[in-house]
């Protein structure tokens, strides 16, 4: 259809499927070329594969319905504010955005990242493990963990091509005791030594547009905004 593709998913009604999934069908991803492009058929398109994305979902008798744009691609999800076209064609179709989710994607340079020093408190000491979303750099004080950041290679994820020298933020959390004290620069300054070890050049994080806190503590080592984007796209039919 005139350079539009989606994806969709359906997922299971019973367990081991999560709760907040069961009875879900979701497009994934929606594609479309831009109508500003010299195909003047570029909407339609998209409007008609959007419609017959609710027939399959029919078909398939899902009991909620969501849409998102992510790609098999770094920092590509929701509905970002430079798909503007794809998020006409969504909510003409029927899907609404709830307001309530709008993330920021950000990206520095490793080698602008700081370089790791002396802890910012005595006594404060690494420990590296496996974590959830890939390795875990631990600050301890003896064995209170007082923050932790995990840290993934998309090298070695097996499904982004010609991503080397990629890597992604999957959880950061200091404890609130211990917030600006130098504790979340500091571990990113080891996570930045360890990527520069394993020839990664750029990372990737990722913060709610209201976590003032988190979004002044990225630009502060260097962050810059890549985009925003929206997720939360339903529909009820």
């Amino acid at each position: 259809m005139a350079g539009s593709s989606a994806h969709l998913l359906r997922y299971g009604d019973t367990e081991p499927v999560g709760e907040g999934y069961r009875g879900l069908g979701e497009i994934r991803w929606l594609v479309c070329r831009p109508p500003d492009f010299p195909w003047n058929d570029a909407e339609p398109a998209g409007d008609a594969l959007a419609a017959a994305s609710h027939q399959q979902l029919d078909a398939w008798r899902v009991r909620r319905r969501s849409a998102d744009g992510g790609l098999p691609a770094p920092g590509v999800y929701g509905v970002p504010e430079q798909w503007p076209h794809v998020r006409g064609i969504y909510e003409r179709a029927g899907f609404t955005y709830d307001g309530q989710h709008t993330e920021v994607v950000l990206l520095v340079r490793v080698e602008e990242l700081p370089r790791a020093g002396e802890p910012p408190i005595p006594g404060l000491a690494l420990r590296r493990s496996l974590g959830i979303n890939g390795t875990r750099f631990s600050a301890h004080l003896g064995d209170l963990r007082v923050g932790y950041i995990e840290v993934e290679n998309l090298a070695d994820a097996g499904r982004v091509a010609r991503h080397d020298g990629w890597a992604d933020i999957g959880n950061l959390h200091i404890l609130e005791d211990y917030q600006r004290r130098g504790v979340a620069t500091w571990l990113f300054a080891l996570v930045a030594d360890w990527l520069r070890m394993a020839n990664v050049d750029r990372l990737l994080e990722y913060a709610l547009s209201t976590a003032d806190a988190e979004l002044a503590l990225f630009r502060k080592l260097g962050f810059v905004e890549l985009t925003r984007t929206d997720r939360g796209f339903t529909a009820h039919r």
